[in-house]
């Protein structure tokens, strides 16, 4: 941090010296006419994160959506998370786009606030749809099965903002960006254009269960280095082998989506084919450290196929939680040590870089014309 010096007011003391002069007095000049008056400019009213939440339809969960408004913010709770929000605000005109957000496995919306805030800050609006399953409130179906109907939920997401009147006058929805991390983070590559099947899921926890195992088995346990080990992965192997065997290509078009960004996602199972040219610009940000989605099986082989695709941040010293801002306190266990921040992250630093970037690319594609970039220096943690 630069210390801002105080710098001391100098004032020129001019001396009038008076001498006996035989002149007659100069004609005093006519008084000055007093300014104008400058008008008062009345200063733009400050913009706060808008919240509200779109009811449940059919069997789709609510949609969580942030968006500019002039309403004063207030603190509000949300799971263990106290935010500062205008809930239910009047909207207030932005950049007319709109960003969905797809949460990862047993995620919601409130992990997601510090990057919606950026781009808020940005003039998008921000939706975050509740994957049916595969969220906090229900965590009980993730995996191929929830991966399957998040891209149709993402789409029905944008649907569902279309048929709100209050943000509908906002936007323009010909081109809308998908931001998704780990499990939201597949459902983004699928928009992108990629294609997966349940048997590339089974095929990758058959030859890789032992280096990539939580991958494979989420939650359920882990390998310790202990006795058992063998035993878990050959339960994990003849499980995934019995279950998942479809070997049809899952992929979905939505012509409204017009660039997408995967954080850390779950990659192993898709056809890396399908990644030589996606149909929309994609970038990837990527976690050195993640011991859930090993890089070498997931983002590393997205990033060696596909050639056009734009590596917006390397963060190698983060785990696999690194992207959610903010983190769940108080994280223990399996869980905890999946996603609490290794030793030497600085979290803060690198996130600053990470969401500006994430706001920057979006500029580039969707808003027109894109604002000028912002200049930028780059901590060292963000950094390839």
């Amino acid at each position: 941090m630069i210390p801002i010096l105080p710098w001391r007011a100098l004032a020129a003391a001019l001396l009038a010296c008076a001498g006996a002069v035989r002149a007659a007095p100069a004609a005093t000049p006519p008084a000055a006419e007093p300014p104008a008056p400058t008008p008062a400019v009345a200063a733009a009213p400050p913009v706060s994160m808008g919240l509200q939440q779109l009811p449940p339809t059919g069997d789709d969960g609510p949609v969580t959506v942030y968006y500019p408004s002039s309403a004063a913010p207030q603190a509000i709770r949300r799971g263990p998370f106290t935010l500062v929000l205008a809930e239910r605000g009047a909207p207030r005109p932005g950049n007319g786009r709109l960003v969905v957000l797809s949460h990862g496995s047993g995620g919601g919306p409130w992990v997601h606030a510090d990057l919606a805030r950026v781009l808020v800050a940005r003039g998008y609006v921000v939706a975050v749809p509740e994957h049916q399953g595969d969220n906090s409130r229900d965590p009980g179906r993730p995996g191929p099965d929830s991966w399957k109907q998040r891209p149709a939920e993402v789409s029905r997401a944008i649907d569902a903002v279309a048929a709100d009147v209050r943000l509908a006058q906002l936007l323009q929805l010909d081109r809308v960006g998908v931001w998704g991390q780990s499990a939201g983070g597949h459902t983004a590559l699928t928009l992108a254009g990629g294609r997966w099947s349940e048997a590339g899921f089974r095929d990758h926890c058959l030859a890789h269960a032992a280096d990539d195992f939580n991958a494979c088995v989420g939650l359920f346990t882990r390998l310790t280095g202990g006795w058992a080990d063998g035993f878990k992965t050959w339960l994990a192997r003849t499980v995934i082998g019995l279950r998942f065997s479809d070997p049809q290509p899952q992929q979905h078009e939505d012509a409204r989506i017009a660039a997408v960004v995967a954080g850390n996602p779950f990659a192993a199972d898709f056809d890396f084919a399908s990644f030589a040219a996606p149909r929309v610009p994609l970038a990837l940000v990527t976690t050195g450290r993640d011991r859930w989605l090993v890089p070498r099986f997931h983002s590393a082989r997205v990033l060696a196929a596909c050639p056009r695709c734009e590596h917006l941040a390397d963060l190698p010293e983060a785990g696999h939680g690194a992207l959610l801002s903010p983190l769940p306190p108080g994280l223990d266990g399996l869980i905890g040590e999946l996603l609490n921040d290794p030793p030497g992250f600085d979290r803060a630093a690198a996130l600053s870089v990470v969401d500006r970037r994430v706001a920057d690319f979006f500029d580039r594609h969707l808003v027109d014309p894109p604002p000028p970039p912002a200049p930028a220096v780059l901590p060292a943690a963000a950094s390839r």
